[in-house]
């Protein structure tokens, strides 16, 4: 496979270069997450309006309707600047995009894509987390409604959302799997409260969402009532994708950063050696992930093969992170100090968007059909 730009791919990338060069904030990121925020969505709101966001979805959806190839390079050029960082929305765009009505796209994605409206994911429970299919929200029908009733946590940017893509069991009676369903929720319905999470470093990054007896018209729903766990699916299977969720370009970002912070240092033979590593695993991931890409071209939709992505990701931000510790140590003492903060964030990544070891059992289950008992 060639993984050379086209002349096409390389005059998209020139072109966004130049828009990149012109747009860019030339001050840097604040650490804390409320002082970046209006500046994150700033950006994207520009990346929008420059046609910059969502390049390989349809126009009619606010899309550009360019290729995937496309979104891998604005993933990668970004990273190769100072950029803001981008906002995590085509993870989620893409279940309406695949299972919403006419009006539903029409009504949610150009305002999502356009950071008009915010959006998070209501899928991890207290009680459900990797067993996802144990989740105990419940929506019962009620004429042209759903009453729901439960609680979600770890729920992404849910304090900044405006709404929620949530899963609740409307089915008792079939397979867990099956008992499933996808809802659009507005977060200001009554009864719904959002509970920032204060993390470590003081962000709050992640929200609780309880919710009692919340009243959703039942159009919205999305896609069919046994639909639920199919949406979800899809849901993390773009959510493990170094690039659909802007992964690579925080990583070669990272990278770039790091070896500025050691311009001094580069003719040590040691720094010289982790450099070369961390540079060595970030050309794997990049072509690992133009590959699933290609794949995609004529497959469509990510499949089980989306958790090597996830185990690959997670071992580049992982041995990132920590080798920056190291090499930066005399930067890292201080109380929360961004590089410390961001080890410890990466730490998280064997965990978020399903642990290693969910992924580690999906491909030798479904890729390498190898029987449960094989694995215990």
């Amino acid at each position: 496979m060639d993984l050379l730009d086209t002349p096409a791919e390389a005059d998209f990338r020139n072109r966004l270069r130049d828009w990149l060069r012109d747009n860019v904030p030339d001050a840097p990121e604040p650490p804390a997450l409320a002082d970046r925020w209006p500046i994150m969505r700033a950006f994207q709101k520009k990346m929008y309006q420059g046609g910059y966001v969502a390049l390989s979805w349809p126009k009619e959806y606010g899309g550009q309707g360019l290729g995937l190839m496309e979104e891998a390079i604005l993933s990668q050029e970004l990273g190769r600047t100072k950029a803001p960082t981008t906002l995590p929305i085509s993870h989620l765009g893409r279940p309406l995009l695949s299972h919403g009505t006419e009006a539903q796209r029409k009504r949610y994605l150009p305002p999502l894509l356009a950071c008009d409206e915010i959006w998070c994911q209501g899928f991890s429970e207290p009680g459900a987390g990797s067993d996802l299919a144990s989740l105990r929200t419940r929506a019962i029908r009620s004429g042209d409604e759903y009453i729901v009733t439960g609680h979600k946590t770890w729920t992404s940017l849910g304090a900044y959302a405006d709404f929620c893509l949530l899963l609740a069991r409307t089915d008792d009676k079939v397979a867990r799997h099956r008992g499933i369903s996808a809802f659009i929720l507005p977060l200001d319905l009554p009864g719904v409260e959002v509970r920032p999470i204060v993390l470590a470093n003081g962000d709050e990054e992640f929200a609780e969402l309880h919710l009692d007896g919340v009243r959703i018209p039942a159009e919205n729903m999305l896609g069919a009532s046994t639909d639920g766990w199919k949406i979800a699916m899809e849901v993390v299977s773009y959510e493990r994708g170094a690039v659909d969720i802007g992964y690579l370009s925080k990583f070669e970002h990272a990278f770039a950063e790091l070896v500025d912070q050691l311009r001094e240092r580069r003719d040590e033979p040691a720094v010289q050696q982790t450099l070369g590593r961390i540079a060595a695993n970030l050309e794997v991931l990049r072509m690992h992930s133009l590959r699933s890409l290609s794949a995609r071209v004529c497959g469509g939709a990510p499949g089980p093969e989306s958790s090597i992505d996830k185990l690959l990701m997670t071992e580049v931000e992982q041995h990132l992170m920590g080798a920056s510790l190291q090499l930066l140590s005399d930067r890292t003492t201080r109380p929360h100090a961004e590089w410390f903060d961001r080890y410890l964030y990466a730490r998280a990544g064997s965990i978020y968007g399903g642990s290693a070891q969910i992924q580690k059992n999906i491909l030798a289950q479904r890729m390498l059909g190898l029987p449960k008992e094989a694995m215990a």
